[in-house]
């Protein structure tokens, strides 16, 4: 059965925030967790158990791509190698619902890149919950959008969310109701930023 945490959107309680660094260094741990954009499934960086848990309960197969949530540009440049353009186009877009494809760097294991173009997707959110848990585990999230192949939308409420999926992820937290839109995918692997997905994230600096 998951834990359910109440944490506040606003002010979140740092003692929660604690306790979900616990689940997540917990071995096959997954959490649920919001974003600026819609719920997101997450797990440690590096648990490949965790990563083929998320991968069932999305029903997703090996080509698919995680995410790498971070807390900053800092932390980004660790993982994917990044241009002056890019850098000062990820300082001008974040944090935000974006998600950026970016080569990857050494620190990024293997199966998480892209099996040609050796790039990883990344991205900064915009949500307090999120930043301020980052912000004490000093270290990226791996994770995806809650899509969920049985539903038509992605889920957006936190107590629906527990009572479907109680039995898959050891922790859901309640940040409040988040949307629909997914985040707006950005390609910078090339000298002009590409837009691979129109979402919430707004487009208009390509104008």
């Amino acid at each position: 059965m998951a834990q359910f945490f109440q944490i506040h959107p606003d002010n979140p309680q740092e003692r929660l925030l604690k306790q979900t660094i616990t689940f997540l260094e917990t071995s096959r741990s997954v959490i649920v967790y919001p974003t600026d954009s819609c719920y997101a499934l997450g797990c440690r960086l590096g648990d490949k158990e965790a990563m083929e848990r998320i991968r069932k309960i999305r029903q997703l197969d090996k080509h698919h791509h995680f995410t790498l949530v971070c807390r900053d540009l800092s932390e980004i440049s660790t993982y994917a190698k990044l241009g002056n353009k890019a850098y000062r186009l990820l300082k001008k877009l974040t944090p935000g619902a974006y998600t950026f494809i970016l080569k990857a760097t050494h620190e990024v294991p293997r199966r998480l890149q892209h099996s040609k173009r050796k790039t990883i997707g990344l991205r900064i959110p915009d949500n307090m919950i999120v930043q301020k848990l980052l912000d004490f585990y000093a270290k990226p999230l791996l994770s995806v959008t809650l899509d969920l192949p049985s539903e038509a939308l992605p889920l957006t409420d936190p107590y629906e969310i527990r009572d479907i999926l109680d039995h898959q992820v050891d922790l859901v937290i309640d940040g409040g109701y988040c949307g629909y839109d997914m985040t707006t995918v950005i390609d910078l692997t090339d000298d002009y930023p590409q837009v691979i997905r129109e979402g919430k994230g707004c487009c208009e600096f390509l104008d």
